[in-house]
């Protein structure tokens, strides 16, 4: 009987803390496409990619691990030095808040993977030994202020929908007093923009709506800072890329999140998509009053 030829696999790791969103992102990879399997024991990761690449049907895998696996933490860091010698993959770290986690954990009554009688004391510890992982991912999604539909979503247009080989840069737009995005690899402030805020008739309406936009784009002040902006960005962006970087997340954060920073995200993503950049843009705080 003649032997099946091995041939790569693009494997995906989705990992993070418990009641971030793991299990939706795993159903989001599985509808576009790929095979995927969650809770898989640690040691059979090797095993399992290797019965992959001998099954021609099978191209892309995405594989669940979290620390409900509880030789997780011992041995995922060994397993992907191994692979990474020879495997394309990708390691997606998921996570949110700790009142957020805590609010989801008390909707489904599920107990915390480790245990401890103290839901709080569960979470911290974990978020503490998963930090190294945390620190070796390639992506990081906070899902704090995304619901199941928009993070399948995200998922979808963040790495079902691009190029293989391309770069994808997400903008976030989103209100410091609500907290700067942990997963934002570049931030920037534009609360020195004059504010739609303390115009009454704008007051109520989004960023997204044309009549903010014409305020805020109207401001001297935010051509110069656009023009300056993109600037930087053209001169970055490629280097990041040149560094093996697949995403980029940039902050773009005024006093609520409602009015300048949505305006400025969706002008940054419209210059670049003009550049056939691939460039996805999410506004973390718009609904917040």
């Amino acid at each position: 009987m003649k032997a099946e030829k091995d041939h790569q696999v693009y494997t995906v790791f989705l990992t993070g803390l418990a009641g971030s969103g793991i299990s939706i992102a795993l159903r989001a990879f599985e509808d576009g496409g790929f095979f995927c399997v969650d809770n898989l024991p640690t040691t059979l990761i090797e095993s399992f990619i290797s019965l992959c690449k001998k099954t021609p049907s099978i191209s892309k895998i995405a594989i669940g691990v979290d620390i409900r696996e509880r030789k997780f933490l011992t041995d995922f860091s060994d397993t992907l030095a191994v692979l990474r010698k020879t495997q394309k993959l990708e390691i997606i770290f998921l996570e949110a808040s700790e009142d957020v986690l805590i609010r989801r954990f008390k909707e489904t009554r599920r107990p915390h993977p480790l245990g401890y009688k103290n839901l709080k004391n569960s979470l911290r510890k974990e978020a503490q030994l998963l930090q190294p992982i945390r620190d070796a991912a390639d992506k990081v999604i906070d899902t704090s202020n995304l619901s199941p539909h928009q993070l399948r979503k995200l998922i979808t247009k963040s790495f079902l929908t691009r190029e293989p080989s391309g770069m994808s840069v997400g903008l976030v737009s989103f209100g410091y007093k609500y907290g700067i995005p942990l997963e934002a690899d570049l931030l920037f402030d534009v609360r020195f923009l004059p504010n739609p805020y303390f115009v009454p008739e704008l007051k109520p309406l989004p960023g997204t709506s044309p009549k903010v936009k014409q305020f805020v784009l109207s401001q001297e002040a935010t051509k110069d800072f656009l023009d300056r902006l993109n600037a930087f960005l053209e001169h970055v962006i490629p280097l990041y890329k040149q560094e093996g970087k697949s995403y980029l997340t940039i902050g773009i954060g005024c006093t609520g999140g409602r009015h300048r920073s949505p305006v400025i995200a969706e002008e940054i993503k419209k210059h670049f998509r003009k550049k056939k950049l691939n460039v996805s843009v999410a506004h973390r705080d718009i609904q917040s009053t």
